[in-house]
């Protein structure tokens, strides 16, 4: 019997605004796929984890399963179960790297969740119960792409919708609902933002003032959210702190984030480091509208962009088909 599976895990929008390293939702496109396939390798204790190809990242992510993402979270749960296979890998980069949008997070999430359930059909008595679970192996791929393990990027990947991180120690990830008809812009500009450098710029310090005013923003925003209040939603999405700092990196966003405005979106902002943009919107009519004149802001500074539009995506992973 074929031991394989194909998985899709989606991009993900983190801090959304005011929740800076402790908010994040997941969209419908675009994502990552995983085809895994499980192995025995008789004669081995262990059986060992191996990236066989790696499509559309133009060979810049490493193949060595230590330094990869998608693996490393993979080897760590095999490891820790005591999993009597090993597993061969190929991954489809259908995103951006480097884009803002959870590409490492999505590629981890897809791993987890592919080896997850092949445990479940034929070693069941290892495999994880609790999605939920899988979240600590997810946050270790995080610490591997960009120094920290954090989650606001690889919960909602994992978990679907709207979530926030509560806490790290210990782990407290509550999902939060979202009001039907909420859509999301995210737009891709063709330029380059590193997370470590959107990061090396950001203040240590604070002001008592910007701290009162961001935390009655990310209450406004989760309040708005349960409630279905689109307005305390959109007049809650306002950042004091990082972007301020961060836009600066990202080339005409001051007018973009204006044309995503005017042309009726609840809110704008960085989504996770940049350089994409998100905007939250109240139909999906209007995030189409806000989306063609982000887009068409970004062409007229001869910058090229990548648009996606939909609702949350309240599923997370998923199966595409049986191979």
């Amino acid at each position: 019997m074929d031991k394989t599976i194909r998985v899709f895990a989606p991009a993900t929008v983190a801090n959304v605004a005011c929740g800076f390293d402790i908010m994040g939702f997941a969209i419908g496109n675009p994502g990552d796929e995983v085809v895994m396939q499980l192995c025995e390798k008789p004669g081995l204790a262990r059986p060992g984890v191996v990236i066989k190809r790696i499509i559309g990242d133009e060979g810049k992510l490493p193949l060595n399963p230590d330094k990869n993402t998608v693996s490393i979270v993979v080897k760590q749960l095999l490891e820790q179960v005591q999993s009597d296979y090993g597993v061969e890998i190929t991954l489809y980069k259908n995103m951006p790297l480097g884009s803002g949008l959870g590409s490492s997070a999505a590629s981890a999430v897809a791993g987890l969740y592919a080896v997850n359930e092949l445990l479940l059909r034929y070693e069941p008595e290892k495999a994880i119960r609790k999605r939920e679970d899988l979240l600590p192996f997810a946050m270790e791929g995080e610490r591997l792409a960009c120094g920290s393990a954090h989650a606001d990027n690889v919960a909602p990947a994992l978990l679907g919708g709207f979530v926030l991180v509560r806490s790290y120690d210990p782990l407290d990830v509550i999902r939060i609902p979202t009001p039907e008809g909420l859509f999301a812009t995210v737009i891709h500009p063709h330029v380059e933002v590193q997370t470590r450098d959107a990061r090396s710029i950001l203040r240590k310090r604070i002001s008592l003032e910007d701290a009162t005013i961001q935390w009655g923003n990310t209450a406004g925003l989760i309040a708005g959210l349960w409630q279905g209040d689109f307005e305390l939603i959109g007049r809650s999405m306002q950042d004091v702190i990082i972007e301020p700092i961060r836009s600066l990196l990202i080339p005409g966003f001051d007018s973009v984030k204006a044309s995503a405005m005017n042309a009726g979106a609840l809110g704008c902002g960085i989504s996770g480091s940049g350089p994409s943009i998100f905007a939250l919107s109240k139909s999906q009519e209007v995030a189409e509208e806000v989306g063609r004149k982000m887009q068409n802001t970004f062409g007229a500074l001869n910058i090229d962009s990548d648009l996606y539009i939909s609702g949350i995506n309240q599923q997370g992973p998923r199966i595409v088909n049986e191979q």
